[in-house]
C-alpha cells in the first residue's frame, strides 16, 4: 500500500505526464532527500536535475517534450521556435532537436544542454505563451515570428501562416500584421 507521500507525488504527477520536480514536491511537505531516497527504493525513477518520474505513468508521446521543459529548472521553459510550429502542425517542419526557450536571465551552471535540445534565451511575454495538451509553448503567431528570427526556410514559414490562418489559430489582424513582418507578396483578407 502507496504511503502519504507517493500518494500526494501522484497527484502531482497526475497533470505533469508523470513527473515530479523537487520545487513541486517541497511546495507539498516532501523533502528532497526523501524523494532520493524513494528513488533508491525504485519507487521513483531520476530523470535529471531535481526531476523524477514516478513509474505507475505509462509513456506518452509528448513525454520527451515535458521533460525538456522541466530540464531548465529552477524554471520551467517553454516549447518554441520550429517545435511549437510542429505540434500545432503547422506546416511540414520537422526539427530534429527541441527547441525550448528560457529567460534571458536564466543561466547553466554545472552542467550541459542535453543533446536534444536547443535552448533559447529571451523573455517572453505572458500574452505569447499558451498550454497546448498541458505543455507551456508559444503562440502560434509567436513561433512563426521566432522561426522567421531564426531564419526558417521561407516556404515553411509561408505554409505555417497559411495553415495557422486555415485552422483558425491566428486572427484576421494577425494574419495581415505576419504577412506585412514577413514581407509575403499578397493581397491582406480585410479586417471587418
Amino acid at each position: 500500500m502507496p504511503g502519504r507521500n507517493f500518494k500526494t507525488l501522484y497527484e502531482i504527477a497526475e497533470d505533469n505526464y508523470g513527473f515530479v520536480t523537487v520545487e513541486e514536491a517541497r511546495r507539498a511537505g516532501i523533502r528532497p532527500q526523501r524523494l532520493a531516497e524513494m528513488a533508491r527504493r525504485g519507487a521513483l525513477r531520476r530523470e535529471g536535475l531535481a526531476l523524477y518520474r514516478l513509474d505507475p505513468f505509462p509513456a506518452h508521446e509528448l513525454d520527451s517534450y515535458r521533460k525538456a521543459t522541466l530540464w531548465p529548472y529552477p524554471v520551467e521553459g517553454v516549447l518554441s521556435h520550429e517545435t511549437a510550429l510542429e505540434l500545432y502542425e503547422l506546416s511540414d517542419v520537422n526539427p530534429a532537436k527541441i527547441h525550448v526557450t528560457v529567460p534571458s536571465g536564466y543561466r547553466i551552471r554545472h552542467r550541459e544542454v542535453p543533446a536534444l535540445y536547443v535552448l533559447h534565451h529571451d523573455d517572453v511575454d505572458d500574452q505569447d505563451v499558451t498550454r497546448h495538451e498541458g505543455l507551456p509553448i508559444v503562440t502560434p503567431a509567436k513561433a512563426i515570428r521566432q522561426c522567421h528570427d531564426a531564419h526558417l526556410r521561407r516556404d515553411l514559414l509561408r505554409q505555417a501562416l497559411e495553415d495557422a490562418k486555415r485552422r483558425g489559430l491566428v486572427t484576421r489582424a494577425e494574419y495581415n500584421r505576419l504577412m506585412h513582418e514577413l514581407d509575403f507578396d499578397q493581397a491582406v483578407v480585410p479586417t471587418r
